[in-house]
This record gives C-alpha cells, sequence and structure tokens, in this order.
C-alpha cells in the first residue's frame, strides 16, 4: 500500500463504513481495513448454501438513523428496508397472541387473556414513546463531559436538565427503568404472565442478565428508540443485511474512501503517546494521521495495543468493561413454511417475528442454566422468516428461517462449544417443534453459529452482539468507561467508532457517524 493516510479505519462493520463514509465526505483520505473477505462485519449477506441467501448474523434493521440514510443518500446505493408489521407468539396450550399494526386488533388479542392487560397495553406503549423521544436525541449528539466546564459540554447539561424537568411525572419512570428489572417494570402495568413474559423479555436482547436482573428495564426502551424515528422501522432489508454495508460501502467509495478487505490489523502503532497508524498481520505498516476503531473496546485496547501505551487507569476499566455474550443464531434452509399447531397453515403470523417466550418461569429457567454454565436446552428464540417478503432470499416454493437464541454462555462448563454446537442447534430445533410439529421434517440445511464463532470468525469478544453490556453504567456518559465516552481515546489520535461507543449496539450507524464528526471538527482544529 504504501500510501499515507488520513484516517484509517480498523473494521469494516457498518459503523466502520459510516466514519469511512463521513470523513471522505469531508475531503479526508480513508483508508478502512478488513480482517474477512467481505465487507460488513456483522451486517453480511452469504449463499450459505446454494439458491438460499442469508443474513448471516445481524438480521433486522430497527434503529438506522434517518440522517445518516439521508446525509449518505444510501437509497441511491440500495438501501431497501421492507417493514415488519407483525410479531406472532405461540404458546403452548394451542393459544396464541399476535399483534399487528391494527391497535384494535391487538385490544382483542390481549383481552383474551386479561381485559385489564388490553387497556394497560396502550398506556405501557404511550409512556415507552414518550421517553423514548426524550431518549432520542441523544443517539445523535456527543455526550459531555459531566466532569468538564467547557461551555459546550455546560450546555449540553443544562439542555438534558430542562428536558428531563419538562418530563414531569414520567421522570420518574424513566428513572425506574435505568434500575429496575425488566420483569418488575412489566409487572407495574400488565396482571397476565403471558403479557409480562413477552414485554419483559426485550429487556435481555445482548446482555447476559435474566428478566429480573436490575438494569435491563432499560434495554427495553433501547429497543424501543427506532420505532419513534421516521423512515426507520424495523424490517428485513430487501436482498439480505448485505445490502445495507453494501450501500454504506457504495456511498463511503463514491466520497473517495478505499476499502481492503483481507487485511487484518495485528497492532495499532503508537509514538509519544500517538497513534501514528497500523500494522497488518502480513507486516506491512499503513501511516495515518489517525485511527479510528471499530472493533470493540476489549479488542481494541488488549489485543491491539501494547499495555504500555495505554494509561493504567483507563486500562483497568476496560479489563473491567462488561462484554459477555449471551445470544446464539440458527440458520435454516426450509423445504416449506412451518406449521404451528395455534395456527396453522400460511397467513399474516408468518410474515414477521414470531417468538417462543411463553412465561416468566420459561425465561427465568432458560437464563438460570446459561448462568452456570450450560446452554438452555429450552432458550427464549426470536425468529423470522424473510423469504415470506423477499422472495429472493431462496429458491420458489422454499424459504430461509433466522433463529436468535437465548441464553448461550460464551464458555460451557466441562465442555466447549465446538463440541456442543450440533446439540445446541438440536435443542433449539425441538423447543420450535413443540409448537411447529412438522419443522423437522422441512429442513433441508441449519447452519449454528455460538457466541465461540462470533469471537472467532468475526470478532466479537466473548461473543457479544453489542460491543458491550447496555447496562447502566455502560451508557451515554460512561460508555465505553467513564470520562471517555466523546470518542476521542487516551491515546492521542485514537478513535473509537464501534457499538463500544455511545449510544451503543443494534444497526444504527449512530457511533460511527458522531465519531467521524468528532474526527473532522479535529482536523479542522489542528489537533489531527
Amino acid at each position: 500500500m504504501g500510501k499515507q493516510y488520513d484516517a484509517v479505519i480498523i473494521g469494516s462493520g457498518h459503523n466502520g463504513l459510516i466514519a469511512a463514509a463521513y470523513l471522505a465526505k469531508g475531503g479526508k483520505k480513508v483508508l478502512v481495513l478488513e480482517r474477512r473477505h467481505i465487507v460488513g462485519g456483522c451486517t453480511i449477506t452469504e449463499e450459505v448454501f446454494p439458491g438460499f441467501i442469508y443474513s448471516v448474523l445481524a438480521y433486522v434493521v430497527g434503529m438506522m438513523r434517518s440522517e445518516i440514510v439521508r446525509e449518505l443518500e444510501l437509497e441511491k446505493h440500495g438501501y431497501d428496508i421492507i417493514p415488519i408489521e407483525s410479531n406472532f407468539s405461540p404458546l403452548p396450550d394451542g393459544n396464541y397472541l399476535h399483534f399487528t399494526e391494527d391497535e384494535e386488533e391487538n385490544r382483542r388479542q390481549i383481552s383474551r387473556f386479561s381485559k385489564r392487560d388490553a387497556d394497560a397495553h396502550l398506556e405501557f406503549n404511550q409512556l415507552m414513546t414518550r421517553l423514548a423521544e426524550f431518549v432520542h436525541p441523544t443517539f445523535s449528539m456527543v455526550p459531555p463531559d459531566p466532569r468538564s466546564f467547557r461551555p459546550r459540554d455546560l450546555r449540553k447539561l443544562l439542555r438534558l436538565g430542562k428536558r428531563f424537568r419538562a418530563l414531569g411525572e414520567d421522570s420518574f419512570s424513566l428513572a425506574k427503568l435505568m434500575t429496575m428489572s425488566s420483569l418488575d417494570f412489566a409487572e407495574r402495568y400488565f396482571e397476565s404472565d403471558v403479557m409480562k413474559a413477552l414485554t419483559s423479555c426485550g429487556g435481555v436482547i445482548g446482555t447476559f442478565l435474566g428478566i429480573s436482573s436490575p438494569g435491563t428495564a432499560y434495554v427495553l426502551l433501547h429497543h424501543h428508540i427506532g420505532e419513534v424515528d421516521v423512515g426507520s422501522e424495523w424490517g428485513i432489508p430487501r436482498k439480505g443485511m448485505g445490502t445495507v454495508s453494501g450501500a454504506i460501502a457504495g456511498a463511503a467509495r463514491e466520497f473517495g474512501a478505499e476499502i481492503h478487505t483481507e487485511a487484518p490489523v495485528s497492532k495499532i502503532l503508537v509514538r509519544n503517546g500517538a497513534t501514528t497508524g497500523v500494522v497488518l498481520e502480513s507486516g506491512e505498516e499503513i501511516r495515518a494521521k489517525a485511527v479510528a476503531s471499530s472493533v470493540d473496546p476489549k479488542h481494541t485496547f488488549l489485543k491491539l495495543l501494547d499495555p504500555g501505551d495505554v494509561p493504567p487507569e483507563f486500562l483497568k476499566k476496560i479489563q473491567k468493561y462488561k462484554i459477555r455474550g449471551a445470544s446464539a443464531k440458527v440458520n435454516f434452509a426450509l423445504d416449506g413454511l412451518p406449521n404451528f399447531t395455534c395456527r396453522p397453515g400460511d397467513g399474516p403470523h408468518m410474515k414477521g417475528f414470531f417468538n417462543i417466550a411463553p412465561s416468566t418461569d420459561y425465561l427465568e429457567c432458560a437464563y438460570l442454566e446459561a448462568k452456570y454454565g450450560s446452554f438452555s436446552s429450552r432458550p427464549y428464540l426470536e425468529c423470522v422468516i424473510p423469504s415470506m417478503v423477499d422472495p429472493s432470499l431462496a429458491p420458489p416454493g422454499k424459504h430461509v428461517m433466522f433463529v436468535s437464541a437465548r441464553y448461550t454462555p460464551f464458555t460451557l462448563k466441562d465442555t466447549h462449544w465446538n463440541e456442543q454446537r450440533e446439540a445446541f442447534g438440536d435443542a433449539v430445533v425441538d423447543t420450535l417443534s413443540e409448537y411447529a410439529p412438522n419443522l423437522k421434517d422441512i429442513i433441508l440445511h441449519r447452519q449454528v453459529l455460538t457466541p465461540w464463532d462470533f469471537q472467532e470468525e468475526y470478532g466479537l469478544t466473548d461473543g457479544n452482539i453489542f460491543h458491550g453490556d447496555l447496562a447502566a453504567e455502560q451508557i451515554f456518559m460512561m460508555r465505553p468507561v467513564p470520562g471517555w465516552a466523546q470518542y476521542r481515546m487516551p491515546v492521542h489520535r485514537l478513535y473509537l467508532c464501534g457499538s463500544g461507543a455511545h449510544p451503543g449496539g443494534g444497526v444504527m450507524g449512530a457511533p460511527g457517524r458522531l465519531a467521524a464528526l468528532e474526527m473532522l471538527k479535529d482536523f479542522k482544529s489542528g489537533r489531527l
């Protein structure tokens, strides 16, 4: 390569690509380095089995910032999301809940279990929308430093204080969300166990915590943010998640960024307390005025930097950073559709999410098995059959089904994932078959990805899909650690632009955009 760059981006996940696009749009000479053969990180599409197109890891978009879609003109590059408007939950007694965009129908559905819950559901959704509207602007802002007396930080803190005061009674609900468990929060509104379960399970996505664990209620709100952002609906990317990263990469290249695959970074170069570039595993050195890492904080500081190059106190905080994976993924190629006992045949319920989370006890048991070192024998499952809304993903009459499964500890007691991978896949199939008995007969192929695979193949430390827990002590002004939430790291000219930075995980792109904008400010001011 032998070139001098303004910025090198480590990793071509969607955040890294977004950072590159904004920097290149700002006139900077940018290089993105990706260790794998394909661009996209966790937002990739691969034809794992002939004719079947998989969104191998991430499989839905629901939090992408509308300003990114607009500012990078992603739709021009193929960004196209098919909205999901259905959420189906089969139950073991032959009953079910099916939520759609029709609020009156949703009310009738819930009334079959509890009339009080039907009223409370509207109240709950209205509250979550109001709180999401409060939090939503913070996803597009650099967190203030509460220790700083700089006017811009003081102004941000003052504006946040005024907005918090304007919440009125809702401010108490927000405070509770930040500290309560998702189950405790759900119990404030619902009396039927099925509504408690279906509400609280949203609080454990991407975390190794149970529905009764304090702090999980915030994750409910985190995933509600996309619903208040116009143009940011939850949906399936047409032709798979690779079109998301492909659109961003297309925009970045159009602005002048270079993207190199099969170029794994082995070390971030540091001289006199400042980065000077990176070294590839091949031994090649690439010089740059700035380096931005879109990989997780632990990988960045514990594997890519020499310990002596990082301030000891910061290093201790990174070592204690919570990044426990709890999810696995099973991707299926099917010869037909699952036939649910509670609702046989094709229908609208097959065109969105379907969840296996039938009771609070079920969810608690799934967590406890993993807590003590085993994968959940009857896991909590979130499933989608994207070929129902995008037939291009499978041959005619066939389907692909993606299943995100919890709980799966990164380290198994007395065994290893290489020995248990298929046994876990069997547990997922057995669990789904309790509700759709024909499933085993229609499976053509399956791909089982464990937390170990997430780390070894895709670079996610401990298999954590969010680059770190969305715990109260690891969000906003404290992400990744207190004092370093403004994307600039304690090693001069090193930036963090992945999901380990504010505002965290999900296919939203905000960390990449905000980090790049701060870097452009530093270029303009002469800091870089």
